[in-house]
């Protein structure tokens, strides 16, 4: 009999769901938009079993993949495990079988030199395929109508780097995905490869690069000439694993650096310049451009560590206030002969997380970014439904080109999840479309996915889809096109 731990990880709305589902036409209210054509991906780490070891971290659980697929006015629902290699060992085993997060020292013995992946990340859509993504190990590969599970995609061994991203990006220009893998060679090794995969699926390259240190390099960015690589300090290292510690653990004292690697065959070490500066917090990226010698990223920063599950390596208590980060934007100049960046300058007051762009802009000097907002002025009477515990509870529309500020208020009984950009067509211009994004109802255990019009979200969601089960809190999702993934043609059939 399953018995999760009563932690906050497993209990109130984060109790694990588990359940895959279809439901046709789901009831809904205001009108999805008739040009809403598409099928919407996201996934929630979801334990298939309680946790060996007695308790464990969010980011640790199975992946679950959700889809929402939009046509004719409707919404359809669509939920499936990732089944990664863990997930059928366990599955078979009927218990748990992997120990702490990213510790293979705390594994079964039976399980020893398995893909440790959980697949729980991003659930991102090219090439036809839908890939399941967690950063230790390799991509996952989904059917994306069926969504039953094909396998990890290593290019028959073509791909000799050990990790891929959670968080890829297509450069518009070219059409190619653009990938990193840290711990390339092995956990906790500074070796970091970058892939391109073309528009056909294929591997087009792969490069090897040394980083200044291993930390975890959740996200980056790209230009068109470069890859534009952040490194923060919640670093790792095989004595933490050993001392039975959380692999990453936050080190104020040591430098923050930005890597501005060329895309290129034949890249060496020496062709990546370094730029340095003080310590700051900084996991997702905005997006990246470059304006003459000088390359721009956005970043939410913070004072300090935002995840309290990979503590202070000093021991310093968390700092909640220091871990509120803010769009702030870093500025090199390759034309410079020394490490230091050009300009730090903030752009916002306002708190926020999971930012997300018109994904059409990757690379270019893109105008607006929508985020999740922690509004800790507003009333909150429950609390729940993220990751790291904060408060997530308003919708964040940020105009980079003019400064204007958008925010909606979700209320004092529910949070949100990341947001996703929807373009009302292929040549629409950038912001024109729709954000979608899934809404925790705290109090009554379920979930709603929310349609904003992109540019004017303080009015409120457009239609509100009511979702007969609870999602738990989600990483990230993307979007896709019906004729892209074949649903076009089961909508057809089924009709």
């Amino acid at each position: 009999m399953a018995h999760f731990p009563e932690t906050p990880s497993f209990t109130g709305f984060n109790t694990p769901s588990r359940v895959e589902a279809d439901i046709a036409d789901l009831q809904h209210e205001g009108t999805i938009p008739a040009e809403l054509n598409g099928a919407f991906f996201r996934v929630q780490p979801d334990p298939q079993f309680p946790p060996m070891l007695g308790d464990d971290i969010a980011f640790n659980g199975d992946g679950m993949i959700t889809r929402f697929h939009f046509h004719d006015g409707m919404c359809d629902f669509r939920q499936r495990w990732a089944k990664t290699d863990k997930w059928n060992a366990e599955h078979e085993a009927g218990r748990g079988l992997f120990g702490h997060y990213r510790n293979p020292l705390t594994d079964d013995p039976s399980v020893k030199g398995m893909i440790r992946s959980t697949a729980n990340t991003n659930a991102w859509v090219f090439a036809g395929k839908l890939w399941a993504l967690k950063e230790d190990s390799p991509a996952l590969v989904m059917d994306p109508a069926t969504m039953e599970t094909d396998g990890f995609e290593t290019w028959e061994g073509a791909m000799k780097s050990q990790t891929f991203t959670a968080h890829p990006k297509i450069d518009p220009a070219t059409g190619n995905m653009v990938a990193i893998g840290y711990a390339a060679s092995g956990l906790c090794t500074d070796d970091v490869s970058y892939m391109e995969i073309g528009p056909d699926g294929s591997l087009v390259r792969e490069m090897w690069f040394k980083v200044p240190y291993y930390c975890m390099m959740h996200d980056f960015a790209i230009t068109p000439d470069y890859l534009v690589l952040h490194i923060v300090p919640s670093v790792g290292s095989w004595e933490r694993l050993e001392q039975g510690k959380p692999h990453f653990g936050f080190d104020t004292t040591m430098p923050v650096y930005l890597g501005i690697i060329p895309r290129r065959d034949g890249l060496k070490d020496e062709d990546v310049r370094w730029f340095k500066r003080g310590n700051c917090f900084a996991s997702h990226t905005v997006n990246a451009w470059q304006e003459g010698t000088k390359v721009h990223l956005v970043v939410p920063e913070a004072v300090n560590n935002m995840f309290p599950f990979f503590p202070d390596v000093h021991d310093v208590p968390f700092n909640g206030m220091e871990a509120m980060s803010k769009l702030t934007r870093w500025t090199v100049d390759m034309a410079s002969n020394g490490e230091d960046f050009a300009e730090i300058v903030p752009l916002t007051q306002t708190a926020s997380e999971f930012p997300r762009i018109d994904d059409r802009f990757t690379g270019l000097k893109a105008r607006y970014t929508w985020g999740l907002e922690m509004d800790m002025r507003r009333p909150c009477e429950l609390k729940g439904g993220s990751a790291g515990g904060f408060l997530m509870n308003c919708l964040f529309l940020k105009d980079l080109e003019s400064g204007a500020e958008q925010h909606w208020w979700v209320g004092p009984v529910s949070s949100l999840q990341e947001p996703c950009f929807v373009p009302r067509s292929k040549q629409a211009p950038e912001g024109d479309g729709w954000i979608v994004m899934v809404c925790n109802r705290l109090e009554d255990h379920r979930s709603d996915l929310l349609i904003f019009d992109a540019l004017d979200i303080e009015k409120g969601p457009v239609a509100t889809v009511q979702v007969p089960i609870r999602l738990r809190f989600g990483l990230h999702g993307n979007f896709a096109r019906s004729e892209d993934i074949g649903l076009d043609v089961k909508v057809a059939e089924m009709a």
